[in-house]
């Protein structure tokens, strides 16, 4: 059984979530959440790391913010320390901004189609990846994610516990999924 640690990210206003699975080391993967019907949708595997503290979902949870760090083989033009914009649970970049440093990155949706990035100053995006129909800022931000006991927007209570992720209704704890394997 591999290690690993989940953290999860929800969206403001939809049953949506997106958990990033870390395990095996230097491998994250993106799973996307309907947290209503408990229906789990994996996606890409990342050789890097994503960092869980810089990531966020539009409050439609249709969008998803990361900040990454690539390991392995990057293609020319590209930086391993990057800021982008996916649909989840891919990590296919509909916005990229190399950032440099890993300081800063990362970023917070301020509405549906609004994303401040936290960056100090404004960064050019990637000439391959520029958004369309997203408005875009930057300053100084503080994403969300979350380990531990956690309260997504229904107010239902869930439990992330050594790979697994259990619902808590009052004193019981029903497991709703395991990633362990």
């Amino acid at each position: 059984m591999n290690k690993c640690q989940l953290s999860l990210v929800f969206a403001k206003d939809a049953p949506v979530a997106v958990i990033l699975r870390r395990g095996p080391s230097e491998w994250v993967e993106v799973i996307k959440w309907n947290t209503k019907t408990d229906i789990f949708t994996r996606g890409h595997w990342f050789h890097g790391r994503i960092y869980e503290n810089k990531c966020d979902l539009s409050p439609d949870g249709l969008l998803f913010v990361y900040f990454a760090f690539k390991k392995g083989h990057i293609e020319p033009g590209y930086d391993r320390r990057y800021t982008a914009v996916s649909k989840p649970p891919w990590l296919t970049a509909i916005g990229l901004w190399p950032n440099g440093t890993t300081y800063g990155g990362g970023g917070i949706f301020t509405a549906r189609r609004e994303l401040s990035i936290s960056f100090g100053y404004p960064l050019e995006p990637h000439p391959k990846h520029v958004p369309k129909g997203l408005t875009v800022r930057f300053g100084e931000n503080r994403p969300y994610s979350s380990r531990g006991q956690l309260v997504d927007q229904g107010g239902k209570k869930f439990i992330v516990r050594g790979g697994k992720i259990l619902r808590k209704r009052g004193s019981l704890e029903r497991e709703i999924a395991d990633f362990t394997e």
